[in-house]
């Protein structure tokens, strides 16, 4: 994902959760996420260092009750109402779907067969979308943030991977994976355009013990920083990946309230 927001079906737009003890919440991702010389997060609104509205942390209201509380991405689809029928028909739920008045479907949050919940809406028109500020579209090499990568960790990723391509439409491309000198393949979920929007793994290897629910990975400005602050403010390291060089690569957090995520140095 190079960019913040990219319009088309399968891109990922966005992402948000519903928390109890929401100050509590706002102080813990404030804290998290604005570390560094240049955070790129910022902390009085959690919008990306460019004001973009990447992430959104709203309180646990009780029209919000039915949702887990999980991070939900917002997946651009061709078209909301069908793709909440397709959720319902391969065994999963629809937990919200807000209509117009003339009944057109506007977005709806859906959970999978494993209870992962994500959020569908209609393509955002490429005019539609705003960089923020006045500023310009940031290169795909400058630092600022964005979900860098997205993922969901399950028993059955076969089944996964087949509901999100007829829910999503999204294509797939195998990914070759070792355990203990076994191999096997976890999915790479590919937009409309060819971009990797995100992938399904299987629960072994470097995914064991994550739960089922889609993972967001946010790049920080200062990682080794981030992380203590995560402790320091009530949440958990759950699990460090180092790559082959032995530089770690991304820590899975989970936040005060139970709500699980993943840091990445940005």
């Amino acid at each position: 994902m190079s960019e913040p927001f990219v319009p088309g079906v399968g891109a990922v737009f966005s992402a948000d959760i519903a928390v109890p003890e929401h100050d509590r919440e706002v102080r813990f991702y404030a804290r998290v996420l604005s570390t560094g010389q240049d955070p790129l997060w910022r902390g009085e609104d959690l919008m990306n260092n460019l004001g973009m509205p990447i992430i959104g942390l709203g309180a646990q209201s009780p029209e919000y009750d039915q949702l887990p509380l999980q991070w939900m991405p917002h997946i651009q689809v061709a078209d909301v109402a069908l793709s909440a029928e397709r959720a319902v028909e391969l065994g999963g739920s629809a937990l919200m779907h807000t209509k117009d008045e003339e009944g057109n479907s506007q977005w709806a949050v859906l959970s999978d067969p494993n209870g992962a919940a994500f959020g569908v809406i209609p393509v955002v028109p490429a005019e539609a979308i705003s960089p923020g500020e006045g500023s310009a579209w940031p290169d795909s090499g400058s630092p600022v943030g964005r979900i860098a990568w997205l993922d969901l960790t399950v028993p059955d990723p076969s089944g996964s991977r087949d509901f999100y391509q007829q829910v999503i439409q999204w294509s797939v491309h195998d990914v070759e994976m070792k355990d203990g000198g076994e191999g096997y393949a976890d999915y790479s979920m590919v937009d409309e355009g060819g971009r990797a929007a995100a992938g399904v793994c299987h629960a072994r290897g470097v995914h064991t013990g994550l739960p089922p629910v889609w993972m967001l990975y946010l790049p920080v400005g200062d990682f080794a920083e981030s992380l203590r602050r995560v402790k320091e403010e009530g949440g958990k390291v759950v699990k460090m990946v180092k790559g082959t060089d032995g530089v770690d690569q991304y820590a899975v957090i989970r936040d005060p309230v139970g709500a699980h995520l993943a840091l990445t140095p940005g």
